[in-house]
């Protein structure tokens, strides 16, 4: 559906992602006395190409980033919350923008989420859509194999959006 408000190709949505990755990581943030010191998950985006997230117990701990500033996202019950990720941003050739955010602790109820992670498959070839490029000009991102740029992105540090912003070509 992305893809097709995008302009994007069928076959190359299908190509890349069908048979894609899906993985799962349930998360368990005790409460915490003191959150000021701790960190539930640190700044970062999320490597696939969509995360689909639900807050089990309606905690409240995800903020996103936007313009400098930590937004706290309110909970709405048995509401899923879906991000962006970096593989889709490079997809959408900087169309659509990986989210960058992070959890943090709350200081007397616990939070519990369960996030899904949509990617393409590991034998394909990660890279802005020819089509977009075809139709708008100059590719913003490297290709990359799907392989290499999982192990290259789960070997560095999370910090922010930076693996992602290694994959942006300058003109």
């Amino acid at each position: 559906m992305l893809g097709k408000a995008l302009g994007i190709k069928e076959e190359e949505v299908k190509s890349l992602f069908e048979e894609g990755m899906q993985t799962m990581r349930m998360n368990y943030y005790p409460p915490c006395p003191q959150p000021e010191l701790v960190m539930g998950l640190c700044p970062h985006s999320d490597a696939f190409a969509l995360t689909i997230l639900l807050q089990v117990n309606e905690t409240e701990g995800l903020q996103v980033r936007k313009d400098g500033i930590w937004i706290p996202i309110v909970t709405l019950p048995n509401a899923f919350i879906v991000n962006i990720g970096d593989a889709f941003e490079i997809f959408s050739n900087g169309i659509y923008r990986s989210i960058e955010h992070r959890s943090v602790v709350n200081s007397e109820k616990e939070r519990i989420s369960v996030a899904t992670f949509h990617g393409p498959r590991l034998d394909g070839e990660l890279g802005p859509a020819n089509s977009l490029v075809t139709a708008h000009g100059q590719p913003t991102f490297k290709k990359i194999g799907v392989d290499e740029f999982y192990t290259r992105f789960f070997n560095r540090e999370l910090v922010g959006k930076t693996y992602v912003d290694t994959m942006r070509i300058t003109h």
